[in-house]
C-alpha cells in the first residue's frame, strides 16, 4: 500500500509552532524593510522560462522546475529564484527614472537542495534597490540585512566582504585571455570552496599556464581572509589591475562605513568568496550567526541583472530563507508557547463581548469547546477569563 501522505524528499509541512515563528519574521523584516522606503511586490510563482533565466547563469537553470503551458504551449518555469523577476518588475511595470525600492517575500522551489538537510521549498525575503551606482546603495542593503537580524533577536553577527571583480582584476593582471565558460565556472568554484588542489591543477591547463604566476596568485586568493591587514596583504600579493585597486578601495570604504554604524557587528574579508559569482557584479557580502556555518543573509551589488530586460539599471539587495532564519533561532531559544487566555464557551453574550473586546486589543483568546478542556496545543495559557460579581475579568493562572 502506498502512503499518500507522505511528502516528496527535502519538502516538508511547517508545523504550528514554527510556522508562527516564521510568520512573526516576516513580519519583523518587510516592517524593518518599509521603515527604509521599499514596496512591498507579489511576483508570481512561474514564468515563462526565458524571463525566469535571464542573465542568471547555468546554476539556477539547473535548480528550476520546468512545465508546459497547456494554454500556449511555452515552457514555464516555477521560479528558484525571485530577484530576476523583482528585476522585471522594475524595468518594464514601474519603468521608474528614479531610485526604486523593492521587497518581497515567497515560496521558491528548488529541483535539488542546497545541502543534504535544505529544503527544496526556501521562503525566501529580499529587498532590492534600484537606481543608484554609488556605494550608498551597497551600504543601504547591508544595513537593512544587519538590522533584520538584529530586529529577529540574533546578536554577534559576522559580515564578510568580497568583490567579485578581484577575479576579473587577477587574470587581466596575469594576462590571461580565452578562459573557456567551463574553465571559468570551475575556477570560481575551486575559489569559493578554497580548493587548493583543484586550483593548481586549473593553473596547468592553458590558458593559464601561459601566466607564470597563475598558480601562486590563485592560491594566494584563497589565503585572503580576516580583518583589514587582509587588504593590504592583497595589495602586495595580487597583480597590479585598475578592477583589483577598485575593489579593494570600495571594500575599504564599506567596512569604515559599517563600523561606525554596526559597531557590535563584526566585519572582515573573504576575498575569495564568489557565492552567486553569476549574480553579483562588484561588492558582495554574507551575513553569519553563532552556531550556524552557512551564511544567513547573502547580497549585493548586481548591476547586470535587468540589462537583459532591455534597462541595465544599478541595482544593490540581498536575500535570506526565512525558513533556515526561524530554525536558527528555534536551536538557540527554543520555540517558546504564547502567551494566551483561556476561556470557557458558553452563550452568554457578555461572555462573548468581553472575547472581543480582548482579541481586538491584541490578546489570544482560545475557547474551550466543551469535552476539550484538558487539550495540548501551542499557546500557554498563563491567564483566564472569569466571571467575578456578574462581570467578566482576565485573572492570572
Amino acid at each position: 500500500m502506498s502512503s499518500a501522505w507522505l511528502l516528496p524528499e527535502h519538502i516538508a509541512d511547517v508545523l504550528p509552532a514554527q510556522a508562527r515563528r516564521v510568520e512573526e519574521l516576516r513580519r519583523v523584516w518587510l516592517d524593518a524593510a518599509r521603515s527604509y522606503g521599499y514596496e512591498l511586490v507579489m511576483p508570481p510563482l512561474l514564468e515563462h522560462i526565458e524571463s525566469l533565466l535571464s542573465g542568471t547563469g547555468s546554476a539556477l537553470d539547473l535548480k528550476t522546475f520546468k512545465l508546459v503551458d497547456q494554454l500556449s504551449g511555452r515552457t514555464l518555469g516555477v521560479r528558484a529564484d525571485a530577484t530576476p523577476q523583482v528585476a522585471r518588475i522594475d524595468a518594464h511595470l514601474l519603468n521608474r527614472e528614479s531610485v526604486t525600492r523593492l521587497c518581497y517575500c515567497g515560496p521558491v522551489l528548488h529541483t535539488r537542495p542546497a545541502s543534504p538537510h535544505a529544503s527544496r521549498e526556501p521562503l525566501q525575503l529580499g529587498a532590492e534597490i534600484y537606481g543608484h551606482a554609488g556605494l550608498e546603495a551597497d551600504l543601504e542593503a547591508a544595513e537593512l540585512a544587519i538590522g533584520g537580524l538584529q530586529a529577529s533577536g540574533l546578536s554577534g553577527l559576522v559580515m564578510d566582504l568580497a568583490d567579485v571583480r578581484l577575479v576579473q582584476g587577477v587574470l587581466a593582471g596575469l594576462g590571461v585571455q580565452g578562459l573557456s565558460k567551463a574553465q571559468h565556472e570551475a575556477l570560481v568554484s575551486a575559489l569559493t570552496t578554497k580548493d587548493v588542489g583543484n586550483l593548481r591543477e586549473l593553473a596547468q591547463q592553458a590558458p593559464l599556464c601561459h601566466a607564470p604566476r597563475a598558480s601562486e596568485v590563485l592560491v594566494a586568493l584563497t589565503t585572503l581572509f580576516g580583518g583589514d591587514e587582509v587588504l593590504a596583504q592583497a595589495r602586495s600579493v595580487l597583480p597590479q589591475h585598475e578592477l583589483i585597486d577598485a575593489a579593494l578601495n570600495d571594500l575599504a570604504w564599506l567596512a569604515t562605513q559599517l563600523r561606525a554604524t554596526c559597531s557590535d557587528v563584526t566585519i572582515g574579508f573573504d576575498l575569495s568568496d564568489l557565492s552567486g559569482y553569476a549574480y553579483y557584479s562588484s561588492t558582495r557580502f554574507a551575513i553569519y550567526g553563532h552556531d550556524h556555518p552557512d551564511a544567513l543573509v547573502r547580497g549585493g551589488r548586481y548591476d547586470e541583472v535587468g540589462a537583459v530586460f532591455g534597462r541595465r539599471r544599478p541595482a544593490a539587495g540581498f536575500s535570506l530563507d526565512l525558513k533556515i532564519l526561524a530554525d536558527v533561532l528555534a536551536g538557540r531559544d527554543g520555540l517558546a508557547a504564547r502567551p494566551a487566555i483561556r476561556a470557557p464557551w458558553g452563550n452568554d453574550p457578555a461572555l462573548r463581548q468581553a472575547v472581543r473586546e480582548l482579541r481586538t486589543q491584541g490578546h489570544t483568546v482560545v475557547c474551550v469547546l466543551p469535552g476539550h478542556e484538558h487539550d495540548v496545543q501551542e499557546f500557554d495559557c498563563d491567564r483566564e477569563l472569569v466571571i467575578n460579581d456578574g462581570r467578566w475579568s482576565v485573572r492570572v493562572l
